[in-house]
């Protein structure tokens, strides 16, 4: 994997730059679609591509070891054949979905007991094998094996976990270092700061990261609650910090404005669930604010979706359609707002980017953050 800096903003610490990968470029900031189980949830791999057009989307690895199972995506060649996807992916390593598991799991030194939220049955997961699990799935960016703190947490537990996250990493290093390759194509490996709210172990943990040298870093533990100012003064703290000529990735954010914070902050990878799960809701995000499509001021207005035209959704179908399929309860509602919202949110990027190689993202970040946070 190579990245190279193409530009940086002169009033911020945003930056465009380039990603290169055996799976082609990532012209950066990217967002990427969450495609947990090997699908973007609701959307056809062709809408993907042609529509929507993000230049990598997330695979799930505690999700495909539990379905369809590794044995299954090696007989397939990778998670690319299986569902038809050649453009690049990155899988998360499981630590955020074994967190969330809180009453069905076990963390000790060695790895992470718990309990499949499908059939009950137990598994274990340490960095080792979650290494292995990451070279069978065969994405072009694997996670190391971390643990995510929740929100609100003990100063002493934060310090606890940030240490044994760091002893996980190397254990990750230390197995990558003498697992071969499984697929004809290279796996760039991002190792995750942790440390949670906390100025001086986020302090500790971005410089323990950056120690290691690997071809991107990533930051863990936020978007777990906490408010977004918090969130704001931790990357700060840690782009810092990590090296400005890597790729950083802040996991699991966010909302279009935080998308946007972030970016001014020197982000330049983000995925989360928001625009498809909400989508599902009803709530589309526009450049002019937040639409909750079920609300009956939509029922007799015949205009589009958004005027922008981001998505072929935008133009061929108007609010009051939508508003209709979400009343009866069809599927294609779903599937339409989906579209729309994967639209905006690589339309922001692209957006951002272009703004930052003029010149003039910030003063223009600044007119979005206002505009976008509306009620329509």
């Amino acid at each position: 994997m190579k990245f190279e800096l193409k530009s940086k903003d002169p009033e911020s610490k945003a930056r465009a730059g380039v990603i290169t990968t055996d799976h082609g470029q990532i012209e950066t900031p990217i967002f990427m679609p969450v495609g947990t189980v090997g699908t973007v949830k609701g959307v056809h791999q062709r809408e993907l591509k042609d529509d929507i057009n993000p230049d990598i989307i997330l695979g799930n690895t505690y999700h495909l070891y539990l379905r369809p199972q590794t044995t299954i995506l090696e007989k397939a060649g990778g998670l690319h054949k299986f569902m038809n996807w050649d453009r690049n992916i990155l899988t998360d390593s499981g630590g955020y979905q074994v967190y969330s598991l809180s009453a069905n799991r076990k963390i000790k030194e060695e790895g992470v007991k718990f309990k499949s939220h499908i059939d009950g049955s137990y598994h274990f997961f340490t960095p080792e094998n979650v290494m292995d699990i990451q070279r069978t799935i065969g994405a072009d960016i694997i996670m190391a094996f971390d643990e995510c703190t929740p929100y609100p947490c003990d100063y002493r537990y934060a310090k606890r976990s940030m240490h044994m996250t760091h002893r996980w990493l190397d254990r990750c290093i230390a197995h990558l270092d003498k697992t071969p390759l499984k697929y004809d194509f290279g796996q760039a490996f991002f190792p995750i700061v942790q440390g949670s709210t906390y100025k001086d172990l986020r302090q500790q943990s971005a410089e323990y990261i950056a120690s290691v040298g690997a071809e991107g870093n990533a930051i863990g533990g936020l978007s777990v609650g906490e408010p977004a100012e918090e969130m704001y003064a931790m990357t700060e703290v840690v782009t810092a910090i990590l090296p400005e000529d890597k790729p950083r990735y802040l996991m699991g954010v966010g909302t279009p404005i935080n998308i946007l914070e972030n970016i001014a902050l020197g982000i330049d990878m983000f995925d989360c669930v928001m625009p498809t799960r909400n989508a599902r809701n009803g709530t589309l995000f526009t450049a002019h604010g937040t639409i909750n499509i079920k609300n009956k001021k939509w029922e007799d207005d015949f205009s589009p979706l958004d005027e922008m035209g981001i998505t072929f959704v935008d133009i061929e179908y108007s609010k009051a359609y939508l508003k209709h399929l979400f009343s009866v309860n069809e599927l294609l509602g779903k599937q339409i707002a989906t579209i729309h919202n994967l639209g905006f949110y690589l339309w922001l990027v692209r957006e951002s980017r272009k703004h930052i190689l003029a010149g003039d993202f910030n003063t223009w970040k600044n007119k979005m953050v206002k505009q976008m946070d509306k009620r329509l």
